[in-house]
């Protein structure tokens, strides 16, 4: 065989390689399988994780992030206050039990009373302010049984609908809603700064103290695709955290700019309503067995999440 013969021969054989590389390359690279965006995936539930302020998911990110389905049949939902007895207790007249002492985060997710069914939460946030006699000051209602105070009228609470699970519906407004069935889960709040998807900056309206200086922040926002997002911003929490401009406590001013990247990049639709929980000492996170930020506040009421 002359040397041109075996020159070409190499060369088609070095070529027929390559060629059955990149076919068994793209075949299992083909193979894989992708992701779901979140609001894409018609069987998604919960999920948790991290983000900067640009609401980019990030491993160091100081924003602790739960978003879930309120339709999914996976979950349900309960709300708990700091009562010194069995929640939905009555006394011998048949009326409701009220007796309010102060708990604070880690207790009042883990005391009998924040259980469904036998069942503990597999997520819980801090919400409502708490009064100088230890009961909550918004509207708090738990499984329809109320647990109010003074501002149930006049501050905005956040919901979960009763119902059948694709009943099930998010709302945040003040008081009491004119369905009844939307009145089952809430919880108070204060400081809404989404309403029918516009935002706004609530500094002044918080004042200087909890705008500017307790910027730890404790959040609730609900999607026009029906999804919530639950966040809370706090430098000392139980985690990593890479402090960097993009990547820091929260002023009113920013709240858009997280919420909505969370939003756009996990294909939820876009912000609808928002409202704040009781910040300062107050804020705190928990998911799936871990407590990802607390504090030594004492907490008015906390919304519950549990696995079916």
């Amino acid at each position: 065989m002359s040397i041109s013969k075996i020159i070409t021969l190499s060369i088609v054989t070095i070529v027929g390689s390559l060629l059955s590389s990149c076919s068994k390359f793209d075949t299992s690279s083909a193979a894989r399988p992708v992701k779901a965006c979140l609001g894409e995936n018609p069987q998604f539930s919960i999920e948790f994780f991290k983000t900067n302020n640009r609401g980019e998911k990030f491993a160091k990110g100081i924003n602790h992030v739960i978003v879930f389905n309120p339709k999914s049949e996976a979950l349900d939902f309960k709300v708990n206050v700091g009562l010194s007895h069995a929640i939905y207790a009555k006394d011998s007249r048949g009326r409701i039990r009220r007796e309010y002492i102060p708990k604070q985060f880690r207790e009042i997710i883990t005391d009998n009373n924040s259980l469904l069914n036998g069942k503990k939460p597999i997520a819980a946030i801090n919400a409502d302010y708490i009064d100088p006699e230890n009961k909550p000051q918004g509207l708090n209602i738990s499984r329809g049984i109320e647990y109010a105070g003074d501002f149930k009228n006049r501050r905005s609470s956040f919901g979960i609908s009763g119902g059948k699970p694709q009943q099930r519906q998010a709302t945040i407004q003040a008081g009491r809603r004119a369905n009844n069935i939307l009145n089952y889960n809430l919880v108070g709040g204060n400081g809404r700064f989404y309403r029918q998807g516009k935002f706004k900056d609530i500094c002044q309206d918080l004042g200087e103290l909890a705008c500017k200086q307790a910027t730890n922040r404790s959040m609730a926002a609900i999607t026009t695709k029906g999804y919530v997002i639950l966040l809370v911003n706090d430098i000392k929490a139980n985690s990593n955290i890479e402090v960097s401009s993009i990547n820091q406590e929260l002023t009113p001013d920013k709240f858009d700019d997280v919420l909505e990247g969370i939003a756009r990049k996990n294909c939820l639709g876009t912000i609808q309503e928002g409202i704040l929980f009781d910040g300062g000492m107050s804020p705190g996170l928990y998911y799936n067995n871990k407590v990802y930020v607390e504090n030594p506040g004492f907490i008015g009421s906390v919304f519950l999440i549990y696995k079916q």
